[in-house]
């Protein structure tokens, strides 16, 4: 199965807009969900889009389990994101000027997107989230994100996304350049808080 190319667009018009922001679903979820937490956002220049997942879901299993089981569709997930990024570039916006956010399994996608294309993007987000795989491979993961901050959270006890994988996650893409927080919370349910919007808008304002 692959993905279509179906992005939910928000904000201003791609052409007028400063800078981009992707905002990435979990599973189960939609666009319209991810796009709600704009409105805790400073967003007022951006061009945001949102893509929709096939059925709801980037990828099938855990981002945990190895990555054969999860093709075709992380790969196809993958080569959603590129296209988007492309459309963005050509409308005028430069990769340190596009953000990019996602929750849980969109997270999990978010940090493995960025980091197979690790260049100076203007923000990451990764809101309970890791890099995906039985284990991390290294080797897929290529360039320097040259300061690019990241704004990783999670709970210390979260059902779906060990913070182990996220401690791991965030000491590979220091090694790769990028300025990386990792916020973790105590008992946590599998959600989104308003200290994590806190700290993504404090990181999206300075950047």
């Amino acid at each position: 199965m692959a993905h279509q190319k179906n992005i939910i667009e928000a904000g201003k018009p791609l052409k007028e807009a400063k800078k981009a922001l992707i905002m990435l679903h979990g599973r189960g979820a939609s666009a319209q969900d991810i796009l709600s937490l704009t409105e805790y956002l400073p967003v007022d220049d951006f061009y945001i889009a949102a893509p929709q997942a096939t059925n709801f879901t980037w990828y099938p299993y855990s981002f945990m389990a190895p990555v054969p089981q999860n093709e075709p569709w992380l790969s196809s997930a993958l080569k959603v994101l590129n296209s988007l990024v492309t459309d963005i570039e050509a409308g005028g916006i430069k990769s340190e000027n596009i953000f990019v956010l996602g929750f849980s399994q969109g997270a999990c996608l978010t940090l493995e997107f960025v980091t197979r294309n690790a260049r100076r993007w203007g923000g990451v987000a990764s809101l309970t989230g890791g890099l995906i795989g039985e284990k991390i491979h290294p080797e897929n993961y290529l360039g320097n994100f040259s300061g690019t901050p990241v704004y990783i959270s999670n709970s210390n006890n979260d059902p779906h996304v060990p913070l182990s994988r996220s401690e791991e996650s965030k000491k590979i893409m220091e090694s790769m350049g990028a300025v990386v927080s990792l916020q973790v919370f105590p008992n946590r349910p599998h959600t989104i808080l308003k200290e994590e919007l806190e700290a993504v808008s404090r990181m999206m304002a300075n950047n």
